[in-house]
């Protein structure tokens, strides 16, 4: 009989395996096991590492635990990917926009699953970047560094995750109803400016294949487009 994996040896991934298995976990994010709170901490703390603007660590991490703020949490994702603006700036095309045999599949299934248990994912994290108002957000080269203060640290977050055994998944649906979730986070709405919400759960199996990605060479250019 196989013993069930440990997550254990995740944290002797070299770095290319690190970086070319961690995947976006909808699927395999175990809702039955609670996440400790010194687990999270140990990945934030790793995230305060990454690079921000000017040196300045402008970003917050809420996470959220309570079942009732991640039931309410969840209904406001649930209605922001339905919403008519999900297709073009979300975690992919509305639930709604997939058929049988497209493209879209896979991710078609894994996104119907994340709906059906996203308010049972232990833990929901919502990473927010500090502005001085949101005017900031109009200007291409101010909204740039701006993002560029805070993707880092979550991307380093989801890095330090996969290395401990645990699944994320990047999300933006609830952004559509960005106001009523500062109201139900406590978040001052008009300064703090709320990136994505972010499951974290152990991963039903520890093992990650690299994806299927086009050829390098189709993507990088030299010296001109």
């Amino acid at each position: 009989m196989s013993l069930p994996e440990s997550p254990h040896h995740l944290l002797n991934l070299t770095p290319d395996e690190l970086l070319g298995t961690t995947r976006a976990v909808r699927r395999r994010l175990d809702v039955t096991r609670p996440v400790p709170r010194e687990v999270l901490l140990d990945c934030a703390r790793l995230a305060q590492q990454a690079p921000t603007g000017r040196n300045r660590q402008r970003w917050d991490f809420v996470f959220v635990t309570d079942p009732d703020r991640r039931r309410a949490l969840a209904e406001l994702w649930r209605r922001g990917l339905d919403s008519p603006a999900a297709p073009n700036s979300h975690d992919g095309p509305s639930r709604h926009d997939f058929t049988p045999g497209t493209g879209w599949q896979a991710i078609a299934d894994s996104l119907r699953h994340l709906v059906d248990i996203l308010d049972q994912v232990p833990v929901l994290l919502v990473p927010c970047i500090r502005v001085g108002s949101r005017a900031e957000l109009d200007d291409p080269a101010t909204q740039a560094g701006t993002w560029g203060s805070v993707l880092p640290a979550v991307w380093s977050f989801m890095l330090a995750a996969r290395s401990r055994g645990l699944g994320t998944v990047w999300t933006t649906p609830h952004l559509s109803y960005e106001r009523e979730a500062a109201t139900l986070l406590g978040l001052p709405y008009e300064t703090t400016v709320q990136c994505a919400l972010i499951p974290v759960a152990w991963t039903i199996g520890t093992r990650f294949k690299p994806a299927r990605r086009v050829p390098v060479t189709e993507v990088v250019h030299w010296e001109h487009w």
